[in-house]
């Protein structure tokens, strides 16, 4: 009688016969038992138990392909500085070669927290506290370029490995929590002094616009004042100009035409008798009397 499993896209299977594996099952369905013909020897042998010719056994065993998140637990580490601090770090991987995660290594997931855990002790001891503090991408590089190639030889790709807490000692974390807030206090300052100098440069800049900007209103006033008197002096002029060239006309038309003067002498006094207080003296030859 066949014997029949399915396979999940998120697993591979190891197949073994008589524990031998012979083949890795991809996802899918598959015969693991496959029907026998019957074999009257095979069959009498079975009966009376011969354990030398039993019947041949077939075992699948399961292995768990998809992306993992291993943690390694706060561990004690002295840094190159002699500093005690507990570190955790958490490993993403895959399984990528079933056969090797299962036959090269007893337990693929201890041996990687061994080797992991291995690897930050090694960075760690070797970087001092202040480089942990500030680089701490360096501890997650050291891990994948120290593990990276080991694992891989019993079948485990890591993905990524970072740290995910730090931990210093009681007095410790009180003096970095003093220095921590001594440099929030000074880039507080530094935001407050860089804020009123910039405030202080905009209202010395906004003055100095002022001042230019009233000048040059003063000066453009002054222009147009001195434009307008300027224009005012020119109308002037001309009028002087074209009454005395006015006057200067009618004087040379007097003199080629004194019958003109005559006539102009007489429209002035008709304009005169035509005012009561006004006074007309002629005055006569005495020689004529």
């Amino acid at each position: 009688m066949e014997r029949t499993i399915i396979i999940k896209d998120t697993h591979r299977g190891l197949y073994y016969v008589d524990g031998v594996m012979t083949k890795i099952l991809e996802a899918g369905r598959h015969v693991i038992e496959p029907k026998e013909k019957f074999d009257l020897i095979a069959w009498l042998r079975r009966i009376f138990a011969r354990p030398d010719k039993e019947k041949t056994k077939y075992e699948v065993t399961l292995v768990d392909v998809r992306e993992r998140d291993l943690t390694i637990k706060g561990q004690e580490i002295l840094t190159a500085d002699k500093v005690a601090i507990r570190v955790s770090i958490i490993v993403q991987f895959r399984v990528t070669d079933p056969r090797a995660a299962l036959h090269e290594v007893a337990n693929y997931e201890e041996r990687l927290y061994s080797d992991v855990q291995l690897a930050a002790r090694r960075s760690l001891a070797s970087m001092p506290l202040e480089e942990i503090l500030t680089n701490r991408n360096r501890l997650s590089e050291d891990i994948l370029r120290d593990v990276k190639e080991a694992a891989s030889g019993y079948g485990v790709t890591i993905l990524r490995a970072d740290v995910k807490d730090l931990i210093f000692p009681g007095n410790l974390q009180e003096i970095m929590n003093k220095v921590l807030a001594a440099e929030r206090m000074s880039e507080a300052q530094l935001v407050e002094a860089r804020t009123k100098a910039e405030v202080q440069l905009i209202e010395a800049q906004t003055r100095v616009e002022s001042v230019r900007l009233e000048a040059e209103a003063a000066a453009a006033s002054r222009l147009s004042i001195a434009q307008a008197e300027a224009e005012a002096v020119r109308v002037q002029t001309e009028a002087e100009t074209k009454a005395l060239r006015e006057r200067e006309q009618a004087a040379d038309a007097y003199s080629k035409h004194p019958a003109l003067l005559r006539l102009r002498e007489l429209e002035a006094l008709r304009d005169m008798s035509r005012v009561a207080n006004a006074r007309i003296y002629i005055g006569f030859d005495k020689h004529q009397s």
